[in-house]
């Protein structure tokens, strides 16, 4: 979302494709004052352009080049590019070409040549109302979207503290996991971790406190627990473009085998790449927080045959072999900075859970935590873990 932000502050950035060198030279005289110009002479060089300097809000890219044409070009940026606004021009009037473009590439305009300045720049400004209306209701609809799993993430955090440390321990590993795996967007890993115990919110603290140990429920209330990725992924249905997390979330709970809940449905690599991590990474939280060492943990996660798949057992592993050594400190509350986890659970001057131990502090819950402190008062210090300064640098970076 960071070339959005671009666009209100600078000129919006405009790429043109073209073989013939004296039409760039013509764009770049009659257009360099008004926008941000790039020119390629053919498609290959275009998309090194797109890759060092894009996105573009605008394309306008000629039909005849050699190698690949421009309806090829157009069909490929629209799959890399879909925001960026396309436009055609050609000297032939081929009927069969256009309508190629226009399917193919989702031509906003189709020029023919010559086209005069005056004519080129109202299309221009045409395509460019057209790219920031798409990426303005875009943007409303991601702020919205963030804005709607914040304020469940943080309502967790209010009413069980113990289930959102949960997930807060396991979304900590889920982006790793996912890199090894091969994955580079893990937006919908990350968030499906956030959210995964949001349907533990029925639940009471001490019931959650058993299960993270390792220990059993009674009759209805093990019952409950059972639904919780059920009732989870129903309460999200209700939010737009979250139905991949959904499923992630829904199947967390599935083995790799096919037993478990969901009953029937996928197994093996057709379960979620999403919800094969979290199921090792719930079950590994639980088998931590009952008193086994990682090393410990992870040997029974390989004896459990048929669990979990053993490509993401590996790529944990690998997570846990890279192990940052933290330093213990103790703290007070206008001490905390963001990066720190949290070696403790913090309390309440009366005993009353207030975070969880193992999270991550951030700006949200240092503003939490001083609330707390001013009203009712937490216990201090508090024991936290430091990261190295290469490892807070690079959390910085991330958050960026």
């Amino acid at each position: 979302m960071a070339f959005m932000s671009d666009t209100c502050t600078m000129r919006e950035k405009i790429l043109f494709v073209d073989d013939d060198q004296n039409i760039l030279d013509a764009f770049r005289r009659n257009f360099r004052k008004d926008y941000a110009l790039e020119t390629a002479t053919s498609a290959r060089e275009a998309a090194g352009v797109i890759a060092r300097k894009g996105p573009f809000a605008v394309v306008v890219s000629d039909m005849r080049m050699p190698g690949v044409d421009g309806v090829q070009f157009l069909a490929r940026l629209k799959e890399i590019s879909p925001d960026t606004v396309r436009i055609m021009l050609t000297g032939y009037a081929d009927v069969q070409s256009s309508i190629a473009a226009v399917n193919e590439g989702s031509v906003f305009r189709f020029l023919t040549k010559p086209c005069s300045a005056q004519h080129m720049k109202r299309v221009l400004e045409d395509a460019l109302r057209q790219y920031r209306l798409v990426t303005a209701e875009k943007q409303l609809l991601e702020q919205t979207l963030s804005g709607s799993i914040k304020v469940l993430t943080e309502l967790l955090a209010l009413v069980n503290p113990d289930a959102f440390g949960r997930s807060n321990r396991i979304h900590r590993l889920v982006r790793q996991i996912a890199l090894y795996q091969g994955v580079t967007k893990t937006w919908e890993m990350e968030n499906a971790a956030l959210l995964s115990q949001i349907g533990c919110m029925l639940l009471p603290s001490m019931a959650i406190q058993r299960i993270i140990q390792g220990q059993t429920l009674d009759g209805e209330m093990q019952q409950v627990y059972d639904m919780h990725p059920a009732i989870a992924a129903d309460l999200l249905s209700h939010i737009p473009r979250l139905e991949n997390v959904r499923e992630i979330i829904l199947y967390q709970e599935k083995h790799y085998d096919g037993e478990g809940a969901p009953i029937g449905g996928k197994t093996g690599s057709d379960i979620p790449l999403g919800g094969r991590i979290l199921k090792i990474l719930v079950d590994f939280d639980q088998l931590e927080n009952s008193g086994k060492s990682a090393e410990k943990a992870l040997n029974i996660l390989r004896g459990r045959e048929g669990w979990y798949d053993p490509q993401v057992l590996d790529a944990l592993e690998k997570v846990l072999s890279r192990k940052t050594v933290y330093e213990l400190r103790e703290v007070r509350v206008d001490q905390l900075e963001s990066g720190m986890l949290l070696a403790e659970d913090v309390q309440s001057q009366k005993g009353m859970l207030l975070v969880a131990q193992g999270q991550e502090v951030t700006p949200v819950l240092i503003t939490r935590l001083r609330t707390y402190a001013g009203i009712s008062g937490v216990h201090e210090p508090i024991k936290v873990l430091v990261p190295p300064m290469e490892e807070r640098d690079k959390q910085e970076q991330e958050q960026c």
